[in-house]
């Protein structure tokens, strides 16, 4: 049977013919929406055409190296993000002081006050010409302690220790000895201050503290020469505050401080200090009801206020 030919009825511009078979097939086959999308399709495979023709440009190494770089910078932000430090919490602090006392030996308080108190501690000896060596020469009448106040040589001490001497010898904590002069005296308060006529190069005065701020029970401790020998450090507390004591046939002292810290004839003039190695006092006297003249438990320090206030030293 003899096919009909299909033909386009649209009229052509123009005036033109229509092509047998041409129009009519797309007519029959698309229709407008599939037109329209189909140009669409063609503009989007155009444009991703065009990065894939961009990336296949590129070399190799290229590629790889960006592949690299990108790589390194995530892994130095991941590590950076799992290494950062922790904030610090109290619990942190408490735990690493506990580890350090227990498995550190700390200087005790006492013994760290005598290390800053040591460097400014004196002997005094005195001497006179009633005691002589058979080669003729002065021999030691008594023994005390000093503090140095100042780094011009003053030096503070009891008025008992140098009190009659013909001389008075006086020996740094790095062992030069040099002579020293009575230069002030405060009889109410057993107190003179002496001065040496050499000094050490690195000569290191003390720092005086106030004894306002003491307490029944706070700790002190007194450094010194007992019977000459030292310097000898003794550690205790303070028994109490204001206190009077006076040696038969001499006036009463008041204001004094007594305390438990052991001392003994030498101590006398010796530096009472508290725990940050201020001066707050110096050794005076010790109570005993009997002769034995040795430490039984109580001695009195005359307060570093009473010094300053009748020598015109500043104790703060």
């Amino acid at each position: 049977m003899k096919r009909a030919a299909l033909y386009s009825r649209r009229p052509t511009a123009h005036g033109e013919k229509d092509t047998p078979g041409m129009h009519a097939t797309v007519h029959a086959k698309t229709p407008a929406s599939a037109v329209a999308t189909g140009h669409q399709a063609t503009a989007s495979n155009a444009s991703g055409g065009g990065h894939t023709k961009l990336f296949q440009r590129w070399p190799l190494w290229t590629a790889l190296l960006l592949c690299a770089l990108l790589t390194a910078a995530l892994t130095w932000a991941l590590t950076r993000h799992l290494n950062a430090p922790k904030p610090l919490t109290q619990a942190d602090i408490n735990a690493a002081v506990l580890h350090t006392l227990n498995t550190q030996d700390l200087p005790s308080r006492a013994a760290r006050a005598a290390q800053l108190i040591g460097p400014s501690v004196v002997r005094v000896r005195t001497q006179d010409e009633d005691k002589k060596n058979p080669q003729g020469e002065m021999q030691d009448s008594g023994v005390g302690s000093g503090v140095v106040i100042s780094d011009d040589g003053v030096i503070l001490t009891n008025l008992h220790v140098v009190q009659g001497a013909k001389r008075i010898r006086v020996t740094f904590a790095d062992g030069l000895e040099s002579d020293a002069q009575v230069v002030a005296v405060q009889p109410e308060n057993d107190l003179a201050v002496i001065k040496a006529s050499r000094l050490p190069d690195d000569l290191q005065p003390a720092t005086l503290g106030s004894s306002q701020s003491l307490q029944p029970g706070d700790e002190v401790v007194a450094v010194g020469f007992p019977f000459g020998i030292g310097p000898s450090v003794s550690a205790g507390v303070v028994s109490g505050l204001n206190r009077q004591f006076g040696a038969e046939g001499k006036s009463i002292m008041r204001g004094l401080i007594q305390a438990d810290a052991a001392a003994n004839p030498g101590n006398s003039g010796g530096p009472l200090i508290n725990m940050a190695g201020e001066v707050v006092g110096i050794v005076t006297a010790i109570l005993n009801p009997t002769s034995a003249r040795t430490f039984i438990g109580i001695v009195f320090a005359a307060t570093i206020e009473s010094a300053s206030q009748g020598m015109g030293i500043s104790p703060f």
